[in-house]
């Protein structure tokens, strides 16, 4: 573990809100080229499936970098992590800019996502070591609201950029996090970096299975090698099942996979992630293609149900400490749900269908991201806290990079279809995976309860057997 050196330069005031305007920063590149991803696969001539992969492989290395970061943490120093990443993700910015053929498009969107993990997981580090504990949840509150501002400016600010200046610029925006570094560089508290015992090859393991699994997806319906990729997929997640039951200190603790009520609830981190990417790949398209709508009026659609998510997102904390997360993690299921139907059912009519279907999709989203973030600290022990939430956030990217390969892998496989039906039928089926992580919920709640009847008779039994003996 690293070692914190005696110093005054730490100032929480400033670099905490600073810290949320970079995550901001950060994750807003990932909802503005949700928006331009129809003009992108338009300038550069390649197909919805192959033109995903912009924001699957970005979403597969943030996945593996962000908890790779949580991990490096432990042995080297913040300040020199974050320098590295975000340097990393403005170099890729600049040389996104310049890019004009999808290979060094995409190099540049993988360079980023390698950088872009640093940002959110280190925050929470920071905030978990050197804020007090009376003043944590505030400081983490920024970091939250930084990543709410992101999904509802980011479809404005990638529509707006892309329909007058071109996608190219949009990269620009990103760089802007390097103007930040000389701040962090100075007031981030320096630390004694230790002897590093960091599992490199569970985390090669673990990023080989997540890429051969979407690879898999990916190229399932246009080569007949694909199935090449899930053998490769398959081969690496079972060698790195073997590989961290035997080394000291594992990329992830089996412990965790062995928890049935933690694996629920990350499923419903995969399930809520995966609705909500696929919602923002798809619906730019099917606002082109059945309404003919530019980037700049997609993203004033889905800005106002956004706006109202992001402003919620503030209060949903509130509400969670003064009655816990179950009425929060129902609500949500409920209104992913909701959402899913009137996008399939409405979307294809006008589009303010589509904006007035994103308001449910935003709160649930919002909604459950926070409750199961906060059902996880209280479920775990203190000593998994930090695996299971580095876990939790990496399946969650993971999710997001499901949602948009699938979606995409159906859109080739119904091109016979007209679009409307294209895409009702696809919010159907991301419908039934809500309802399917509905369903473990009702088994957590269920699991949940019989573990606090069980608790309570023990402790009766233990307090009458006291009263006996006295």
């Amino acid at each position: 573990m690293v070692k914190a050196m005696e110093t005054n330069s730490f100032r929480a005031g400033l670099v905490i809100p600073l810290w949320g305007v970079m995550v901001w920063v950060v994750l807003m590149n990932t909802s503005m080229f949700n928006i331009v991803l129809p003009s992108v696969i338009a300038d550069l001539q390649v197909t919805p499936v192959i033109g995903s992969w912009i924001i699957t492989g970005y979403s597969v290395v943030l996945a593996v970098a962000t908890i790779t970061y949580s991990r490096l943490a432990d042995f080297i120093p913040i300040r020199r992590l974050l320098v590295f990443g975000m340097s990393l993700f403005g170099l890729a910015s600049i040389i996104g800019y310049f890019a004009h053929h999808f290979s060094i498009l995409l190099l540049a969107r993988l360079l980023q996502a390698a950088g872009a993990g640093a940002s959110q997981a280190l925050g929470m580090v920071v905030a978990a070591r050197y804020i007090p504990l009376v003043r944590r949840g505030r400081a983490m509150s920024w970091i939250a609201i930084g990543a709410s501002m992101a999904f509802c400016l980011g479809p404005v600010v990638g529509g707006v950029l892309a329909q007058y200046a071109g996608w190219n610029y949009l990269f620009v925006v990103s760089s802007i996090v390097l103007l930040l570094l000389p701040f962090f560089y100075k007031h981030l508290p320096p630390e004694q970096p230790q002897k590093i015992r960091f599992d490199v090859w569970g985390a090669l393991l673990m990023a080989t299975g997540t890429s051969g699994l979407l690879l898999f997806l990916t190229t399932l319906a246009e080569t007949d090698y694909s199935y090449g990729f899930l053998l490769l997929s398959s081969l690496a997640y079972f060698l790195f099942w073997r590989h961290i039951q035997v080394v000291n200190t594992p990329f992830l603790q089996p412990a965790l996979f062995r928890n049935r009520d933690y694996l629920k609830i990350v499923f419903m981190a995969f399930t809520n992630f995966a609705t909500h990417f696929s919602t923002l790949f798809c619906l730019p398209i099917l606002l082109a293609a059945l309404f003919g709508k530019e980037p700049g009026a997609i993203g004033l659609i889905i800005f106002p149900g956004a706006l109202i998510a992001a402003v919620a997102s503030i209060l949903v904390g509130r509400f969670i400490d003064r009655f816990g997360t179950v009425p929060i993690l129902v609500a949500a299921h409920g209104l992913l749900f909701v959402s899913m139907h009137c996008f399939a059912w409405v979307s294809g009519i006008d589009p303010l269908y589509s904006m007035l279907a994103y308001v449910p999709l935003g709160l649930g989203f919002f909604s459950m991201t926070s409750g199961l973030s906060n059902e996880l600290t209280r479920m775990l022990p203190s000593a998994q806290v930090g695996a299971g939430l580095g876990m939790m956030q990496m399946t969650q990217f993971f999710g997001g990079a499901f949602g948009v390969t699938m979606s995409g892998f159906l859109i080739s496989l119904q091109q016979s279809l007209p679009p409307k039906q294209i895409y009702q039928n696809i919010f159907l089926c991301f419908s039934g995976l809500v309802l399917c992580s509905g369903t473990l919920l009702g088994m957590y709640l269920r699991s949940k309860r019989k573990s606090s009847v069980d608790t309570s008779g023990t402790d009766m039994r233990v307090s009458g057997t006291g009263m006996a003996d006295e």
